[in-house]
């Protein structure tokens, strides 16, 4: 199992918060199948479930905006915010480490693509 990386190891990513963010129904509904739920949920459903995830996306953008620089949020910020809920830390955590290896793996396939010509 690969260690955890520091904090300082995540990439300084910056977020814009008046960026639009657009959402596919898929990526509201394939989370409903992964929890069991039918392959064609109510449209009602998918459309609230939305809803929820645009609102605790908004909600959590503008808080880390008020405690970073101004205007922008950096990992750091969502860090800081999610530290008390377990949860959530631990899969912000998880996510940041899959991302920091889909990278490595990306870096290593490239060094190999561009050997190889």
């Amino acid at each position: 199992m690969a260690s955890l990386p520091t904090e300082e190891g995540f990439d300084q990513a910056e977020f814009d918060e008046t960026e639009e963010v657009e959402v596919d129904q898929d990526q509201t509904t394939d989370p409903t199948q992964g929890l069991g739920d039918d392959q064609n949920p109510y449209t009602e459903s998918v459309d609230l479930l939305e809803d929820l995830v645009i609102e605790f996306i908004t909600e959590i953008t503008h808080k880390a905006s008020e405690i970073g620089r101004t205007g922008r949020v950096q990992v750091e910020d969502i860090i800081f915010l999610v530290r008390k809920d377990q949860r959530k830390y631990a899969r912000v955590r998880d996510l940041l480490t899959m991302n920091e290896e889909l990278k490595k793996a990306r870096k290593a396939f490239d060094e190999v693509k561009y050997v190889s010509n």
